[in-house]
């Protein structure tokens, strides 16, 4: 027997044990998780429930109260400010409401991370952009609009195609899908699908959204709100995929993932 074929790679990204508190209000408590290279992780759950936090402690954009986030296996702690500077060039971030610079052409906003982390020449970059651009569904053309000039839909293209420039290794979507009809969320959850067969990407997304779980996760991790939960109940109440998910007979998980809200509500009536 090949002990070592059966071994599992290390982890890209790993929690371990992280809690994160803003004074005396506890967010995260004690979450243990890993993220595969080449995999996509989707964080579900109610709002509140940290999963945005989340998100900013995988990046290193927020400290752990307690606990230990690490990428490739050295703790974020264990870097220089230099060294997280520089790592955190690997990952690409599509923002909920796109979060494009108002003031900034189309073109501007893509090539940003180009022009202020690199030393590639205007033709380059322009190169670049175009193709990144053409490669989220929109037309060259747009590169010389505002941003107030474009739909939701073309903004969220934009963001992805901005996330898309540095050619990260991780890219980390928060709702990409928020705000917009369902044929123009079809549209991103397959570009989402489309960008991991066209690079070598790590991907993890936040939402709400059941059809982005079921179009694009490999597994699904569901955090539960701490209030609503006793000091000894672990906050990661569910873990696989999209097809256990809808099969799981905890009330808590699937009534998030088939949106039935009647227990929801008999607690805010009798509260």
């Amino acid at each position: 027997m090949n002990t070592e074929a059966e071994k599992p790679s290390q982890p890209l990204i790993e929690l371990r044990g992280v809690s994160k508190q803003f004074g005396t209000h506890q967010i995260l408590r004690d979450i243990s998780l890993t993220v595969q290279q080449g995999e996509t992780l989707v964080l579900i759950g109610e709002s509140g429930c940290g999963k945005s936090v989340t998100m900013k402690l995988i990046m290193g954009l927020l400290n752990p109260t307690q606990g230990t986030v690490l990428w490739n296996g050295k703790s974020l702690s264990e870097r220089s400010e230099h060294e997280l500077t520089q790592d955190r060039l690997r990952f690409g971030y599509l923002f909920q409401g796109a979060a494009l610079f108002d003031s900034l052409s189309v073109f501007e906003n893509v090539a940003f991370g180009l022009r202020q982390n690199s030393a590639m020449s205007d033709h380059y970059i322009q190169l670049i952009v175009h193709e990144r651009i053409q490669e989220v569904g929109l037309p060259v053309s747009v590169c010389d609009k505002k941003p107030a000039e474009l739909s939701g839909g073309m903004k969220k293209r934009v963001g992805l195609a901005r996330a898309l420039a540095m050619t990260p290794e991780i890219i980390l979507y928060d709702e990409p899908t928020t705000g917009l009809d369902p044929i123009m969320s079809d549209v991103i959850n397959s570009l989402i699908q489309q960008t991991r067969l066209r690079m070598p990407v790590t991907s993890i997304v936040v939402t709400h959204d059941m059809t982005t779980v079921r179009k694009v996760a490999d597994r699904i991790v569901m955090l539960y709100p701490l209030s609503r939960l006793d000091d000894d109940e672990p906050q990661i109440v569910f873990e696989g995929t999209a097809d256990e998910a809808f099969a799981s007979t905890d009330s808590r998980v699937s009534q998030f993932v088939r949106g039935e809200a009647r227990e929801r509500m008999q607690e805010l009536m009798v509260g």
